[in-house]
């Protein structure tokens, strides 16, 4: 994507405003106009990444990202995977959980909640969000939908397995 023409037709912007200020204003707008192209630019890489950020919350599991190419931005978009193909035997299950409510909505209103996590696996998610180029939201909410659609809904829970007392005794020297 090519930045140079936004910021071309703000510098005409500016210009034309500072036609209607007089000489002093033109020649102010001349000397702010070349610094101005890198804070534009800058300005405008950033409403890009926000909307390609809000892209992907959509998109989730898939994923929009922006990458730069020199001075040039590039949108890398990251489809869902294709769902597995369903065997005849469970084409009758699948039918009765279609009629009853999707576990994620397609579209519709973001709904706001507190989740308390331990310092470290924050940490480790603040981590993962940057490697990716993403928001810690973004990233929790494309790795929620991920999960979400992972699971089989059809699976009953295991029974829960006895665990192995660990507890050690004995003296140490």
């Amino acid at each position: 994507m090519d930045l140079n023409s936004y910021v071309a037709n703000l510098g005409r912007e500016f210009a034309t405003l500072a036609e209607a200020g007089g000489e002093e204003a033109r020649a102010v707008v001349e000397r702010l106009t070349g610094p101005l192209e890198s804070a534009i630019r800058m300005t405008l890489l950033e409403a890009l990444s926000a909307a390609a950020d809000e892209i992907t919350l959509d998109l989730a599991p898939g994923s929009v990202e922006l990458r730069l190419r020199g001075r040039d931005p590039n949108f890398v978009v990251t489809l869902p995977p294709a769902p597995a193909p369903v065997p005849a035997d469970a084409k009758t299950a699948t039918a009765d959980l279609a009629a009853a409510e999707p576990l994620l909505a397609e579209d519709g209103p973001a709904a706001r909640i507190n989740v308390r996590l331990p310092e470290q696996l924050k940490a480790a998610i603040e981590e993962a969000a940057a490697k990716e180029g993403r928001s810690v939201n973004a990233w929790l909410s494309r790795a929620a939908a991920a999960a979400l659609q992972r699971s089989d809904p059809r699976a009953e829970p295991a029974a829960a397995a006895p665990q192995a007392r660990q507890a050690l005794t004995g003296w140490v020297r």
